[in-house]
């Protein structure tokens, strides 16, 4: 049976490549929380978004997809699914909101992920939500001639409750040594869910959820304002990779955590740098739309469209952009580099 250790993360096993990268991410945890306090507004607008990012996401992985106009009205206003794919997003965003909302007195327990199961496959009315499976699962792939075959055998169905009980016992006692980094733990212990495997369906999604838990619980909720589950979807190919090589070798207790954990900390430093991008700001100067409009186009090296400003400052409208970049072409700060689709901004 498989067994659950995390000692290897405090042996000093690590590999150098990853002591930068987690700095990195320390250090700019650390900028966002010093602006956090002087901009709430702003990363209250950016906490709406990700949201919505962030449910559309984690259900687009699974090839569960609406359009991006019912994402926001079911996300933003509560509108009542009207097919099944709808009823699926529905209940992300409800397990979503749970963790947003409590995620203090939550943890990776037992109790709490099946109740966090059981939250996400209500509104598609499965009865097996917040139960684990009752028979074998395999997860299989697809060759280049069409044909399927078993790439991993998950833990039986029999043994899945003392998995999940033996894994929450391992995390809690890493988590607890000192000498443990919690941002290398974390994606260890979401290996081990994701082959466990331990539900009939929603296994995936389950593990973004816990992944967020999981953050927000050791001070990282950069989460709630760049969506984790967008940066994830961005770079699907690569993520997958890395779950096939981290978990070969996992029923024997053989199998590589590094590729899985590489995968993790590029994911959280792109929201990290990608909520750092959306501050482009000099001088301590107060952050308006307008200003961040202002510094977004005179801090980019290359030409820079509208469409790739709106990428950066989501929460901010088209027609705002569209109205400073004019009043910076009329002031000389910016010039104009072709025209219609292919319209760019360069600094002076």
């Amino acid at each position: 049976m498989r067994k659950f250790d995390y000692s290897f993360l405090i042996n000093g096993q690590m590999p150098a490549r990853f002591a930068n990268i987690v700095q990195a991410i320390g250090a700019l945890r650390e900028r966002s929380n010093i602006r956090k306090g002087d901009y709430l507004p702003v990363y209250s607008e950016l906490e709406k978004i990700a949201k919505v990012q962030s449910v559309k996401s984690s259900n687009a992985i699974e090839g569960i997809v609406t359009s991006d106009e019912r994402i926001r009205a079911i996300v933003n206003h509560g509108s009542a699914p009207l097919n099944h794919s709808e009823a699926e997003i529905a209940g992300y965003r409800d397990a979503l909101n749970a963790i947003h909302q409590g995620y203090e007195e939550m943890d990776f327990r037992e109790s709490d992920i099946l109740r966090l199961h059981a939250i996400m496959m209500s509104v598609a009315g499965y009865e097996f939500g917040g139960h684990y499976k009752n028979s074998d699962n395999v997860i299989l792939e697809v060759n280049e001639f069409g044909e399927r075959r078993v790439r991993f055998r998950p833990t039986s169905a029999k043994d899945t409750g003392n998995a999940i009980k033996q894994l929450e016992f391992a995390y809690l006692s890493a988590r607890n040594d000192a000498q443990t980094n919690p941002l290398l733990l974390i994606p260890c212990v979401i290996l081990d869910f994701l082959c466990i495997h331990p539900f009939r369906d929603g296994n995936g999604r389950m593990s973004r959820l816990l992944t967020l838990l999981l953050l927000y619980k050791n001070g990282h909720d950069v989460g709630k304002y760049i969506s984790f589950e967008e940066q994830i979807n961005k770079r699907k190919a690569y993520y997958c990779e890395a779950l096939r090589r981290s978990s070969e070798g996992w029923d024997e207790n053989n199998n590589d955590y590094w590729p899985f954990v590489d995968n993790f900390l590029s994911t959280l430093y792109f929201c990290y740098a990608e909520l750092d991008k959306r501050f482009a700001i000099v001088n301590g100067k107060r952050i308006t739309k307008k200003s961040r409009i202002e510094a977004t186009a005179l801090n980019s090296l290359t030409p820079i469209s509208k469409a790739e400003i709106r990428d950066i400052l989501p929460d901010v409208s088209p027609s705002t952009i569209e109205a400073v970049l004019g009043a910076m072409v009329k002031e000389g700060k910016i010039r104009l580099l072709g025209s219609g689709h292919n319209t760019r901004y360069l600094k002076n």
